[in-house]
């Protein structure tokens, strides 16, 4: 089933944009907004994404019957699939970030509206920031890809696994998970990161402690 493609130039950003067409009574299924840059893109926490042109802006929307708590591990997994497909070797980590060397190549944002899901994703190809929380990357380092050529076989790769069984999903995210079974960062102190439960919930360790959460942030 093919995908109704609307692209742009330069939007403020393609999430927006998304909103507005659910807000208007004009969104359908498998739609995306795909930009060359944007004014105002935004990842999580309205953090800022900086968004110049030579790097892939795209918001998908899809239709839902309910929210997916578990959505955001297999909209990871598909990007880091479609880098691998390009013979790069990605790491993501929790819940969503794609890394390469630990430096940090694409950022997901997932909202919700109405009866449908905005997966907002961008993947840096020709430029990367400069961001002094973290390192950064991008594709045109490690090999030489188009924009279209990344957009269509992350298209395909969202279709698989999107699809796919839960366990199926949170085996291949734990495969390539960063800092797994390694010491990280967690609200100040030390644990060490076990991987994700069957519920998607992240799973740490202090000492004999285990400690399951679902949306705090992570050092690695």
């Amino acid at each position: 089933m093919s995908y109704k493609l609307i692209s742009f130039d330069k939007i403020p950003s393609t999430q927006v944009y998304a909103h507005e067409l659910i807000a208007n009574g004009v969104a359908t299924d498998r739609t995306v907004i795909v930009a060359e840059a944007q004014s105002a893109g935004r990842g999580r926490y309205r953090r800022i994404w900086v968004s110049h042109h030579g790097n892939l802006y795209a918001s998908f929307i899809y239709s839902i019957d309910e929210r997916d708590p578990k959505l955001s591990y297999a909209v990871a997994v598909s990007i880091a699939e479609t880098l691998i497909s390009f013979g790069i070797s990605p790491n993501i980590k929790w819940p969503n970030d794609i890394l390469i060397n630990e430096k940090k190549v694409s950022g997901v944002l997932i909202e919700y509206a109405k009866d449908f899901v905005i997966i907002g994703i961008g993947i840096n190809i020709k430029t990367n920031p400069t961001v002094s929380k973290y390192k950064t990357d991008k594709l045109d380092n490690y090999v030489k890809v188009s924009k279209s050529e990344l957009l269509s076989s992350l298209m395909k790769s969202l279709d698989v696994w999107l699809n796919r069984d839960f366990s199926v999903v949170r085996k291949r995210w734990m495969d390539l998970a960063a800092g797994l079974n390694k010491t990280i960062t967690h609200r100040g102190k030390s644990v060490e990161l076990i991987g994700i439960n069957e519920n998607g919930a992240l799973v740490l360790r202090n000492g004999p402690e285990y400690i399951m959460t679902y949306g705090d942030e992570i050092s690695i």
